[in-house]
């Protein structure tokens, strides 16, 4: 609202000031016209000045919802390095810069928008010799490719230097006037320059130039919106495996066309099919073969329907041009492996043994690591992650379970031996528990008895423990057996125990 406002008011503004008839302005006075420039000048300035605060509003109320670490974003600079001068800071979002920048660019693009008329004028043949003289240059540039490199350089020459030179030197007007009319001689580029430079410089704000600007650049914004939603809805569909038959299928033939192209690009004789190609596009939008191509597009691919006659003998039999079913040969020719990924995952059930007395083993947690002894969280004094019901253990991300149930792992040694744990006692028979290993007043001297191997397992199913190398002769327990000689271990068992439970999981399926 207050931008239309304020487009109302400077229109008013640039009327008011604009040359009147000259039998009016003959009858106003001088100081009555810098009265109301003065008062145009101070009706433009409060509009910039409300303008500026309105700008600056929107600034701190947009200051609340962004966040200011986001609001300063280092770009790499094109030199690079490590250096970090090196890093350009960009400034963040700001109204009145935003503001000042879009008055900059609408000023300065007309340039594009004159470059792009006259070129949607050469290429709908609103001047044939222009569209024609391109098709030469454009032939000339297909049979010997080497002109590409010249054709920069013929641009700058003829579009750029000689309509500058000719500029400076115009040539003599004829003037209307008999007594002050000039013999044409014909163009003479000799002598001092008769005009000044030209100059581009950009438009002026709130100008008819520059409100012209800002249509086009609408429109531009417009068409590349079409364009994007067009090229989004036509390819981005066959080339995102949301149908994974058909983007599967060009995918192949895709392949297929790089290994021919690999072998026989040589082979094709490309300045001439460019040839070709260009003058059909060029010739395509002239308005008789544009209007050939619709008629013979009507009548031979959407023919209308022949009205029904009456008469019984008259039998129409329309030509059918046979059709590629494109779904049906898909299935076909297209097996996809419909079968999901599978893995294995495990869980550790940890068991903690209670210091009360008759030494109970307590359900602890299910966790994803056996908490060996050796193991960082155990040697940093942790407690171990993860969750004290079976339920609650979830798959990983993207993974649904395969099986109903959890498996118990009857192959304690196996999974021992691969992370390669020590200091534990192994069963392999009954429930598949790994004990932790007690140290002892010999194994304290040498870590726990952590830098042994897993021992031969014992007649309960239990394993003979690890050994240090100051183990090698048993030592006595006062008033009892040492823990070598004890029954199944009984006596040398730590404080944590654990086995190992697995299940199968798939991959899920994410459709659309």
């Amino acid at each position: 609202m207050v931008d239309e406002l304020e487009a109302q008011l400077l229109s008013a503004a640039d009327e008011s000031v604009l040359p009147e008839e000259e039998g009016q302005s003959s009858q106003q006075p001088q100081d009555h016209q810098s009265h109301s420039a003065r008062k145009v000048r101070s009706l433009k300035n409060g509009i910039f000045r409300a303008a500026s605060m309105q700008d600056k509003l929107l600034e701190k109320l947009l200051s609340q919802v962004i966040p200011s670490e986001d609001g300063q974003a280092q770009v790499p600079s094109i030199m690079g390095g490590d250096d970090p001068r090196a890093f350009a800071e960009r400034p963040g979002f700001s109204i009145p810069l935003m503001s000042n920048n879009f008055r900059r660019f609408n000023a300065r693009i007309g340039v594009v928008f004159k470059f792009q008329s006259r070129a949607l004028k050469v290429l709908s043949w609103r001047k044939p010799t222009h569209t024609l003289s391109l098709l030469a240059v454009y032939t000339f540039v297909c049979l010997d490719p080497y002109l590409l490199f010249a054709l920069p350089l013929a641009i700058a020459v003829f579009f750029v230097f000689v309509p500058s030179f000719i500029a400076r030197h115009p040539a003599p007007s004829t003037s209307s006037d008999p007594d002050h009319q000039v013999r044409n001689l014909g163009y003479s580029p000799r002598g001092p320059p008769l005009a000044p430079a030209r100059n581009f410089q950009p438009t002026k704000e709130l100008s008819k130039d520059f409100f012209r600007n800002m249509g086009d650049l609408q429109n531009v914004m417009e068409d590349f919106s079409v364009v994007h939603d067009k090229v989004v809805t036509l390819i981005v569909p066959v080339t995102n495996f949301s149908d994974e038959a058909l983007s599967s299928a060009i995918f192949v033939m895709l392949f297929a066309a790089l290994v021919a192209m690999l072998i026989s690009a040589h082979l094709i004789p490309w300045r001439y099919l460019m040839l070709v190609g260009g003058w059909g596009a060029i010739l395509s939008a002239h308005p008789t073969i544009n209007r050939l191509v619709v008629q013979a597009s009507e009548q031979y691919l959407h023919p209308t329907p022949p009205a029904i006659s009456s008469s019984p003998t008259t039998d129409h039999n329309p030509i059918k041009l046979p059709t590629l079913d494109l779904p049906s040969l898909l299935s076909k020719e297209i097996i996809l492996d419909s079968a999901p990924e599978t893995r294995e995952v495990e869980i550790f059930e940890l068991q903690r043994l209670s210091h009360y007395p008759g030494g109970e083993w307590e359900p602890w947690v299910f966790s994803p690591s056996p908490h060996d002894p050796l193991s960082a969280q155990r040697i940093s004094g942790q407690r171990p992650q993860g969750t004290r019901f079976f339920e609650d253990v979830q798959p990983p991300e993207g993974w649904e379970w395969s099986e109903k149930k959890w498996g118990l792992d009857l192959w304690s040694r196996e999974w021992v031996e691969e992370r390669i744990i020590t200091g534990v006692e192994v069963e392999t028979e009954g429930e598949r528990w790994v004990y932790d290993v007690a140290a002892s007043s010999g194994d304290s001297k040498n870590g726990g008895g952590g830098m042994g191997t897993i021992g031969e397992e014992t007649e309960g199913g239990g394993q003979e423990p690890v050994r240090s190398s100051n183990q090698a002769t048993p030592m006595k327990q006062h008033g009892g057996l040492s823990w070598e000689e004890g029954e199944e271990g009984m006596g040398r068992r730590g404080e944590w125990r654990r086995r190992r439970w697995v299940r199968m999981v798939k991959r899920r399926n994410v459709t659309g």
